[in-house]
C-alpha cells in the first residue's frame, strides 16, 4: 500500500520511530485472556474468582449500571462463593485522574486482591488503571504513556456490558486529563485482563442509540486495524471477521435489542476487533474521536462513527486493496472487482449502515474555533503512533472536521 507522508517529524525520523515501535510491539508477548461466552457467564466468572483463590474483590462500575440492578447479581454471586465484594461506582464516561485515584483509595480500603471491571469501556479502563496503580503504588499520572507499568497490577477481570470497546482483551486504558482537556493513553501488556465474560444477557436492555454508537466503535477498531501498517495475517483475519459480524448484526441489534443471539454475535465481534487493534493499532478516526471526547464529552463510539467515513474517503486509494478485502467480506463487492471500485463500495455501505441505525452525520457541539486545535492534536497523535495508509496535512484534517459541523 502507498504511504503518503506529511509528518512533522520528517519522513526519515518518522519512519524510524514507527519501525522501532513496530519491532517493540511485535516482540512483546500479549497474553490472551480466558474468555467465557454466553448468557450467565458473568456469574460463572464471579464463581471462578473464588476458585482462583481471590477473597476480596473491588467491583468497578458506573452509577447507572449499579442503579439499574445489573451489578447486584454479580455481587451476590461473588459473596455466595465466599468472596467479599466492595462496589466502586464512581466511574463516569471518560474517567479522570481524580476518579481513578478515588478507586485506588477504595481498593486499598477494601484490601482488594483483585479488580473486576463491569460496564462499558470507561469502567473497564478504570478497573485496569486502579489495579495498576495499586500494584505499582503510584498515581495514574506515572503510568501515562507506553510500557510504564513496571510491576504486576492486581489481577484484572472484565465483564463488558456493551459491544464496542474491546477493552476486556486490550493492553490499553485511557484516562482524561481535565487540565489539558485531553485523553491520554496507558499502554502496557500488563493491563490485559486475565479473564473476561462475554455475557449478552447483560446487554439486552441497551438502548438503540447506545447499541449503534458502541457497535461503530467496534467497527472502527476492526477497519482501522485492518488498514494499519502494523497489521499481520493474524490481525487482518480478526479484523475482517469482526467487520463481517458487525455488518451482519448491528442493524438487527438496534432494531431488536432483545435478540440474544445477535447481541452475543456483537459481543464477540467487539472482542475480535479488540484483539486485532491491540496489536495492529488504529488511525485517524480514533485520533479525531479522542479530541471530540475530551472537548465535548462526545461518546467515543459516536465520535468514531462521525470521523470514519471521511477518513476512509481520504485514504481510499492508498488503502484500496485492504478496503476491497473488507468489501468482499460484507458482500458489497466481488473478488474480481477493481480494488478502487470495491473500496468505494465499502465506504458507501458504511454510510448506509450508519443511516440505517440512526447515527447523525454531524456534531452539534463542534465549534469552528476549536477545529485548528483539534486538527493539530489529532495529527500529533496519529503521526506519532499510528502507521496509517496515508498521512494528512493540517488543511486536510481541518477539512474533515468542517464536514462534521452541524
Amino acid at each position: 500500500m502507498e504511504r503518503v507522508l506529511a509528518s512533522p517529524l520528517g519522513p526519515v525520523l518518522h519512519r524510524a520511530r514507527l519501525l522501532v515501535l513496530h519491532a517493540l510491539i511485535a516482540s512483546v508477548r500479549m497474553r490472551r485472556p480466558v474468555l467465557l461466552a454466553g448468557p450467565g457467564t458473568a456469574r460463572q466468572l464471579c464463581r471462578t474468582l473464588a476458585d482462583l483463590g481471590h477473597r476480596r474483590v473491588l467491583l468497578v462500575t458506573d452509577a447507572v449500571l449499579n442503579r439499574l440492578g445489573i451489578v447486584q447479581p454479580l455481587v451476590e454471586a461473588l459473596e455466595a462463593a465466599g468472596v467479599a465484594c466492595a462496589v466502586h461506582d464512581g466511574v463516569e464516561p471518560d474517567p479522570t485522574h481524580a476518579q481513578i485515584e478515588a478507586g485506588v483509595a477504595a481498593a486499598r480500603a477494601h484490601r482488594a486482591d483483585a479488580v473486576l471491571g463491569v460496564g462499558g469501556g470507561s469502567p473497564m479502563d478504570a478497573a485496569k488503571l486502579i489495579a495498576a496503580c495499586v500494584g505499582n503504588d503510584c498515581a495514574v499520572a506515572a503510568l501515562v504513556g507506553n510500557f510504564r507499568v513496571k510491576k504486576p497490577p492486581l489481577p484484572i477481570y472484565a465483564v463488558p456490558t456493551t459491544a464496542g470497546t474491546g477493552s476486556e482483551v486490550t493492553a490499553i486504558a485511557v484516562v482524561t486529563d481535565t487540565a489539558a482537556r485531553a485523553k491520554t493513553p496507558v499502554v502496557d501488556p500488563r493491563l490485559i485482563p486475565a479473564m473476561a465474560a462475554l455475557d449478552a444477557g447483560l446487554m439486552l436492555g441497551l438502548p438503540a442509540p447506545v447499541t449503534a454508537a458502541t457497535g461503530m466503535d467496534a467497527l472502527t477498531h476492526a477497519v482501522e486495524s485492518c488498514l494499519s501498517g502494523f497489521a499481520n495475517a493474524e490481525t487482518r483475519a480478526l479484523s475482517v471477521a469482526a467487520t463481517r459480524m458487525v455488518f451482519a448484526n448491528l442493524g438487527r441489534a438496534c432494531a431488536d435489542g432483545a435478540d440474544l443471539e445477535v447481541r452475543q454475535a456483537m459481543a464477540l465481534a467487539s472482542t475480535l476487533a479488540g484483539f486485532a487493534f491491540t496489536r495492529a493499532s488504529v488511525g485517524y478516526a480514533h485520533a479525531i474521536a479522542h479530541d471530540l471526547g475530551a472537548l465535548y464529552h462526545t461518546p467515543h463510539g459516536l465520535a468514531n462513527a462521525l470521523a470514519l467515513p471521511h477518513v476512509l474517503d481520504f485514504c481510499r486509494d492508498a488503502a484500496a486493496p485492504r478496503l476491497a478485502e473488507l468489501a468482499v467480506a460484507i458482500g458489497a463487492a466481488g473478488t474480481g472487482d477493481p480494488p478502487r471500485d470495491a473500496a468505494q463500495a465499502f465506504i458507501d455501505r458504511l454510510r448506509a449502515l450508519q443511516r440505517a441505525i440512526g447515527l447523525p452525520p454531524t456534531l452539534a457541539a463542534l465549534r469552528e474555533a476549536d477545529i485548528p486545535g483539534i486538527a493539530g492534536r489529532a495529527l500529533a497523535e496519529a503521526q506519532g503512533f499510528y502507521p496509517v495508509p496515508r498521512y494528512m496535512r493540517r488543511p486536510e484534517c481541518e477539512a474533515i472536521l468542517r464536514r462534521l459541523l452541524a
